[in-house]
């Protein structure tokens, strides 16, 4: 499919490019431990793949009331990268690397902010070959909303219904669906392939080595 004229690659970055996910959990449950709120598991999941104020906007907790952006200003400054560093998903930067080597459009879709989407390029080794960005500072709002993966494919000039999307939540991957790509992989960094499946993944991967182009 990839090989096909008018074809694009549209990427989530955390637990999809880059494995941290578990810096993002922990920066969560570090915050929410120094406010005093037993926060579940289930409800930091939650979390995933989504802008953090808008999931502090939409889901019910002992945050209720307070301002959502100043919320995600404090879950950010306790992350620490010393303790839990990203990882690079294996076959992530081969992925990348090798399908832009063939001319292919490929761009990031990611609800992180542009700072650290440029940084986890660069901790893959792939901040040199044309990828595009989608952040969350491009759309008016984000994933589980298809707007971030239609913008995606508008900048790479490709058509959504021929790209390919890869992702590792729920959220992403019903934006990705939702949006109509043609082929969305989930990828089980996070997760198992059922909550993948069941929100409308094509497949699942352990990681993104089915996607490193073959010859």
């Amino acid at each position: 499919m990839l090989r096909t004229p008018g074809a694009g690659l549209l990427l989530d970055l955390d637990g999809t490019l880059v494995d941290s996910e578990p810096m993002q959990q922990a920066a969560f449950r570090t915050y929410f431990a120094s406010r005093g709120w037993d926060v579940g598991d289930d409800v930091v999941h939650q979390f995933m793949g989504r802008r953090g104020y808008e999931s502090f906007a939409a889901l019910d907790g002992p945050w209720r009331g307070e301002d959502p952006y100043a919320l995600t200003d404090a879950v950010i400054a306790c992350i620490d990268a010393e303790a839990n560093p990203p990882q690079p998903v294996a076959g992530a930067a081969d992925a990348i690397r090798g399908w832009r080597a063939l001319g292919l459009p490929v761009s990031l879709v990611t609800s992180a902010l542009r700072p650290w989407a440029e940084n986890a390029l660069e901790i893959l080794g792939v901040q040199d070959v044309g990828v595009g960005f989608v952040t969350a500072e491009d759309t008016p709002v984000g994933k589980p909303s298809p707007d971030p993966f239609l913008l995606g494919a508008e900048r790479l000039g490709v058509d959504i219904a021929r790209c390919v999307a890869a992702e590792d939540s729920v959220a992403g991957v019903t934006a990705a669906t939702t949006a109509g790509a043609a082929l969305v992989l989930g990828v089980m960094t996070s997760l198992a392939s059922g909550p993948l499946t069941e929100a409308g993944a094509h497949a699942a991967v352990a990681d993104l080595t089915a996607l490193v182009p073959e010859g």
